[in-house]
């Protein structure tokens, strides 16, 4: 209910000796104006804030938006497998139960939605709807079926490229810009949702930039209403623009608990852009392992803010060509400043395959500019991290040192480790749960291969590191640690 205000206008009188007939009205007709102007504005704010219908921007994108049905063969069942779960009091009772089936192969089906996106007939969805598909069936609007065949799939964000021929053009929706998206905003979600057939729903944009667990991930979280079955359907802005791709919820029982995600469209343009021309993704590749620079490691090495992306591993590849180091801390790559390591990698992956770009490190205090050409990382995926040169003691021993007690590697703790011969460095042993390693992570069984950006192969190397950051006046010392192959730098504390 609108609250009246407690300020009565006051009435307007027209003096009838200071003010002629003329000029009254030449008043009433600016106070009119000014009145109906206020008004239309305020109509304007209201329908920017709230659509008073979507009806019409529905009936406008309806014909583009599709239904998806799979068909997969799968292995028939010979009996009662999977009734009741393993342990369950009725088990013996169903597994006692004559075979129902002769284990002959059954076609499975699987609904989703995607759209439009030529008038020839290019349609997106989600990878995981058609994953495994023996036949695509695509379900129009108006009520016809087309075949469909895929041209193209990436995992890392879920996409697929699929196309159907027709004798008439068909209608298709234009993706928007994801970038200008604003958190508040109005949006429509459209598909088929739980296999009931075109359905709406709307909502707003309730978070941006999510990462949920791939590479890749730029979502748009919204509260829309999505369900299964809405997987691979268009999330539109309010001119019917597709601005993301609805894939995931966020539910404890797997119905709308207005928690859903739609990948960005400025990605998935550019996935989409390559399916189209390479039937495959074409991503760029620097070749590092890397991780996000902390405050202490940020301390630890002479930083002036945790900003960057700290290389732990560089294996044979573009990087390593280029002459980038472990400890390095790439600042800017490409003429863009780098936030963080996912940041980086989106940067990276974005970039063109053979480019030479310019890479900006932070060593030994200083800054360097190296010149790297990014090979393709679909092609990479299984390069070997390098290894150094083996340098083992002859007289092994052991220490506490920084609340770790360390070992340098013998055949023995190799073969236990189930590292390589050449692994080298110091392995803990044991740490104190009191210890700042210890609360930094490090536990019995890790190898610590470098301290203070240089390689430790005996305990009196990392000592010396130690009484180094001390005199430089470190309050924290980086050390390089693998644990089951995998490098990680740790800033723990001099004590």
């Amino acid at each position: 209910m609108k609250k009246e205000s407690s300020v009565k206008p006051q009435a307007i009188t027209l003096p009838q000796k200071s003010l002629t007939a003329p000029a009254a009205l030449r008043g009433l007709t600016v106070l009119v104006l000014g009145v109906a102007l206020f008004l239309a504005q305020a109509m304007m704010a209201a329908a920017r804030g709230a659509p008073e219908s979507f009806a019409d921007l529905a009936e406008q994108i309806s014909p583009s938006v599709v239904n998806i049905t799979t068909s997969t063969v799968v292995a028939g069942r010979t009996g009662p497998q999977g009734v009741v779960p393993e342990g369950s009091p009725f088990e013996d009772f169903f597994n006692n139960l004559p075979n129902g089936g002769d284990g002959a192969p059954r076609r499975s089906s699987a609904l989703g939605s995607g759209f439009v996106i030529s008038e020839d007939g290019y349609i997106v969805t989600n990878n995981h709807v058609i994953e495994g598909a023996d036949e695509i069936m695509i379900e129009f609007f108006e009520g016809f079926e087309l075949p469909a065949e895929v041209i193209g799939t990436d995992k890392n964000t879920d996409i697929a490229l699929l196309k159907v021929e027709s004798d008439a053009p068909l209608k298709f929706v234009p993706f928007g810009d994801s970038d200008i998206v604003r958190v508040g905003e109005w949006v429509m979600a459209m598909g088929n949702p739980l296999g009931q057939g075109f359905s709406v729903s709307a909502g707003i944009v309730s978070a941006r930039n999510r990462a949920l667990s791939g590479t890749y991930d730029d979502y748009i979280q919204t509260d829309a209403a999505i369900n299964r079955g809405n997987s691979g359907g268009p999330l539109f802005n309010m001119n019917g623009e597709v601005i993301g791709v609805n894939t995931a919820i966020l539910s404890p029982n797997g119905g709308s608990i207005g928690i859903g995600f739609a990948m960005a469209s400025g990605v998935v343009t550019r996935v989409v852009d390559q399916l189209q021309e390479f039937g495959e993704t074409r991503r760029g590749w620097l070749g590092v392992r890397i991780q996000d620079v902390t405050e202490d490691v940020a301390e630890a090495i002479g930083l002036e803010k945790a900003s960057g992306a700290l290389i732990t591993d560089v294996p044979d590849g573009p990087a390593k060509e280029a002459g980038l180091l472990a400890g390095d801390v790439i600042m800017s790559f490409d003429g863009v400043e780098v936030g963080d390591t996912r940041g980086l990698v989106k940067k990276v992956g974005n970039t063109e395959v053979g480019k030479a770009v310019r890479v900006l490190v932070h060593r030994d205090g200083k800054t360097q500019t190296l010149l790297v050409t990014l090979g393709r990382r679909e092609t990479a995926e299984g390069a070997v991290p390098a290894v150094a040169t083996p340098a083992e003691p002859e007289a092994p021993a052991e220490k506490e040192v920084l609340g770790m007690t360390v070992s340098p590697l013998t055949d023995e703790l190799r073969e236990q480790l189930e590292l390589p011969e050449t692994a080298q460095g110091l392995v803990v042993k044991a740490v104190d749960e009191a210890s700042a390693a210890f609360e930094k992570g490090l536990r019995a069984g890790d190898v610590i291969t470098e301290a203070g950006q240089q390689k430790v192969a005996e305990i009196a190397d990392l000592e010396a590191r130690i009484q180094s950051a001390k005199d430089s006046g470190r309050k924290s010392l980086l050390l390089l640690i693998r644990r089951a192959g995998e490098p990680r730098f740790v800033a723990v504390a001099l004590q």
